[in-house]
């Protein structure tokens, strides 16, 4: 009989354990290609984006209301340059957090940030009546292409009152727009924490420009800009700046460092993730399909064993034997691909999904193609090896050392039950009762080792991204107090009167400037406590105590090469100064800054820097202010509003808190991967063992051991595969998700607190085992109803 006369035998006889197979190899080959291609997606998600959109190199912004950018046009190292800003307006239904602002000139979304066009198209720069919005903006407000908007301006004469007083009535004509495309860049789209954009068309300015601020004395217009050397240029666009606006207080924020560079590494972050995820599924796939091949392959190869003696070879005995749980790969396989590309509309996830500039439907040949042929050959050779075992299960093994745990049970006299339950789990035994413990074991301990990791991460993420001092953010209430050296209020009395209020710890005077440090633009903040001490989380050293002293934001230390001990360059509005780096710390979360980047220095370094004239410049000036544990934010502001004549109001949560929470999940799933993995494994192991051992445990029902103890014979093989999961997964489980989280604690950055492990390995260690135990009730029922009998006589 030939190979392909005993598959269509076979097929007749076994197409349901086939269909089995086939669909388990779907689902698992599906898995890995779908996040494989989802993890290859997204890490090359921003760089696509940015190739297909004219990105700006820099952003510029100045606040000066009046300023003429034709002059920063004209210089030589500027290719494009779009303004932004503007006056005041109302769109209806729609708050100021998802408006972009005014638009100024006819370059944007043309030479610079050309965004991508996801569904409409672009708005007509001739045209004030329409409006393009944000993939999130259409999910927020469920607002999308062809609905209208109602936007309301104000009379020339009275829009400044609405900077001053929001609450005033528009009372200007009224633009009634349609909502003409869904377009996406880096500049022109969705950040992690935001709730989406609407951005008007330069007709709206172009048609009304007294009202949105031509001639306004409050309202500004800044820019963005693409340079003709890209980051190269900045140096010498800064001084450009410096010469134009009379001072070295310009701000020109590196879109390369700041957002592009960033959004790479989150993307290769969550890629690498996905890559992780697949890995674990991978390897559980496996387990999982490496089984029920193995049991197929064995089971074929001993029927065609009665076929050798009718003529059949040994190459074609494996062949037979290999044909149908290849053909199950192969089916397998192409369902599989079929459902990652349905499933890849679903991703990239996370901050890759919000730079894609293709959502949808994708399809991956590399990986779908690799995939496809690597479960073929995975399943041919699986197939081979267990054909060649089952042909050796025919030939008595040499004896195996026995295991020194289980020599020490049975020296311990410990009962029968527990003796041989320890032997099946850790001796593999001989010829046709050996047993893979090792994959057992391996899968135990992988298990545990994962699930303890992939939570500890989980834990770590879970502290930071629910307290802001991770991030620095020691503060609850923060007020706005003078813009570009002016105040708007009595600060000295208004500190005064914030500082007295008993739900007050700490104030810092928090003036702040732009400098250059060793050539890197960088804001600075005054370290001026008022009453109690602001709390500075400090990664490295200490704060300053002296003028000559500055404390660096890490990733402005990272940036100028610098660290405690060093001396840097700082160039204020007064001149340059050489200052002592005395620490590494984190800053206020800025509007021309994250936390970690800027830098600290004293009131009076501060003043050194910034006394130009006899009077110290400040960009912004605003107020920190910490309450006691407890104290209700909303209750104290309020309070202080009347008290000190102040509006107090919460920060906002640094973007890398929803960054984080986007990941946190991941490790979740993870973890449930992981455990299928050693379940697999290990009930794999019991089932196996209760087959292959038969004889031995019926020689011992033979010999007086009860039905109930053959029941703890399995339970017992199946406690000391989870206790050695757990005496080996626990430490290497903690030691490793502590080290992950380390890494990503340093990598985002987040202060880097130990995750709690106690809890976490109190509720693991009765999980395994009651795992470990429900897996054993099915084999321990087929040893109990085993009929002993049958079993001694056909062995």
């Amino acid at each position: 009989m030939g190979a392909a006369a005993w598959f269509r035998l076979d097929l007749r006889r076994r197409w349901r354990s086939l269909l089995v197979l086939t669909l388990l190899v779907a689902v698992a080959v599906g898995t890995v290609m779908t996040a494989t291609a989802g993890a290859r997606r997204g890490d090359s998600a921003v760089d696509r984006l940015l190739a297909r959109t004219l990105p700006a190199d820099v952003a510029i912004p100045l606040n000066r209301p009046g300023f003429d950018w034709s002059a920063v046009r004209e210089l030589p190292e500027v290719s494009a340059l779009s303004t932004f800003g503007g006056g005041a307006y109302v769109v209806d239904g729609v708050p100021e957090v998802s408006l972009a602002g005014v638009v100024g000139d006819d370059e944007a979304m043309r030479t610079v940030e050309r965004p991508v066009v996801l569904t409409g198209r672009l708005a007509d720069p001739e045209r004030a009546d329409e409006v393009t919005v944000t993939p999130r903006f259409v999910d927020t407000y469920g607002l999308d292409v062809g609905d209208a908007v109602t936007i309301r301006l104000f009379q020339p004469a009275t829009a400044d009152a609405f900077f001053f007083d929001p609450t005033l009535p528009p009372d200007g004509p009224v633009v009634r727009a349609r909502i003409v495309g869904v377009v996406r860049s880096v500049w022109h789209g969705d950040t992690v924490d935001g709730r989406g954009m609407l951005m008007f068309s330069p007709g709206l300015f172009a048609e009304y420009p007294e009202n949105l601020g031509a001639r306004s004395q409050v309202a500004y217009f800044n820019a963005i800009a693409r340079l003709h050397d890209g980051e190269a240029d900045i140096p010498a666009l800064q001084a450009e700046l410096d010469r134009l606006t009379g001072g070295t207080q310009t701000d020109v924020w590196n879109l390369a460092e700041m957002f592009h560079r960033h959004a790479r590494e989150f993307t290769a972050f969550e890629a690498n993730a996905l890559l992780l995820f697949a890995l674990a599924a991978g390897v559980a796939a496996v387990f999982l399909v490496g089984q029920p091949v193995a049991r197929y392959t064995a089971a074929a190869a001993i029927d065609l064993g009665v076929l050798r003696a009718a003529g059949m070879t040994p190459g074609q005995v494996r062949l037979a034997a290999a044909l149908g749980p290849v053909a199950a790969a192969l089916a397998g396989g192409l369902a599989g691909a079929a459902g990652a590309v349905v499933a890849s509309r679903w991703f990239p996830i996370g901050t890759a999904a919000l730079a894609e500039p293709d959502p949808g439907i994708d399809v991956d040949p590399l990986v779908l193609v690799t995939g496809v042929v690597a479960v073929v050959v995975l399943v041919a050779g699986i197939a081979a090896v267990s054909v060649e075992l089952a042909a050796r299960a025919d030939r008595v093994a040499p004896l195996r050392r026995r295991s020194a745990i289980a020599r020490a049970a049975a020296g311990a006299g410990l009962p029968v039950p527990v003796v041989v339950g320890t032997r099946f789990a850790l001796e593999p035994g001989r010829g046709r009762q050996a047993v893979a413990v090792r994959p057992a074991l391996l899968g135990a301990v992988t298990g545990v080792l994962g699930v303890l990791a992939a939570f500890t991460v989980y834990a770590g993420v879970d502290d930071a991204s629910g307290n802001l001092a991770r991030f620095g953010q020691t503060y609850q209430l923060t007020s706005f107090l003078g813009l570009n050296d002016e105040d708007f209020v009595p600060a000295e009395e208004v500190l005064s009167a914030i500082a007295a209020d008993p739900d007050v710890v700490a104030v810092n005077d928090a003036h702040s400037a732009v400098a250059q440090i060793e050539g890197a633009p960088a804001a600075v903040y005054a370290y001026a406590p008022v009453g109690g001490a602001l709390d500075v989380v400090t990664l490295e050293g200490r704060l300053p105590e002296a003028a000559g002293e500055i404390v660096l934001g890490p990733t402005t230390a990272a940036a100028v090469g610098a660290g405690p001990g060093d001396r840097v360059e700082v160039v204020g509005s007064a001149g340059p100064s050489t200052l002592v780096v005395t620490g590494i710390a984190f800053v206020p979360d800025g509007s021309h800054n994250d936390y970690a980047s800027g830098a600290w220095v004293t009131q009076d370094g501060y003043a050194s820097l910034y006394a130009a004239g006899g009077e110290v410049g400040f960009k912004f000036h605003e107020a920190h202010v910490a309450l006691r544990p407890g104290a209700d934010p909303q209750a104290v502001a309020a309070r202080l509003a009347e008290t000190a004549g102040a509006e107090l109001a919460a920060p906002e949560p640094p973007t890398t808190v929803a960054e984080l929470r986007q990941i946190r999940q991941l490790p979740v799933v993870l973890a449930a991967f992981l455990v299928v993995l050693a379940l697999g494994a290990v009930g794999h192991a019991l089932a196996t063992a209760v087959r292959r051992r038969r004889h031995e445990l019926a020689v011992l029902r033979a010999l007086g051991l009860t039905r109930r103890q053959c029941r703890g014979v399995v339970v017992t093989q199946a406690t000391v595969l989870a206790l050695v999961g757990l005496a080996v997964g626990i430490p290497l489980g903690v030691a490793l998700g502590r080290t992950v989280w380390r890494y990503v604690a340093e990598t985002t950055p987040v202060f880097y607190v130990a995750p709690a492990a106690a809890t976490l390995v109190l509720v693991l260690v009765p999980a395994a085992l009651a795992a470990a135990n429900l897996l054993a009730a099915w084999p321990s029922h087929r040893v109990a109803s085993m009929r002993v009998g049958h079993v001694l006589r056909a062995e």
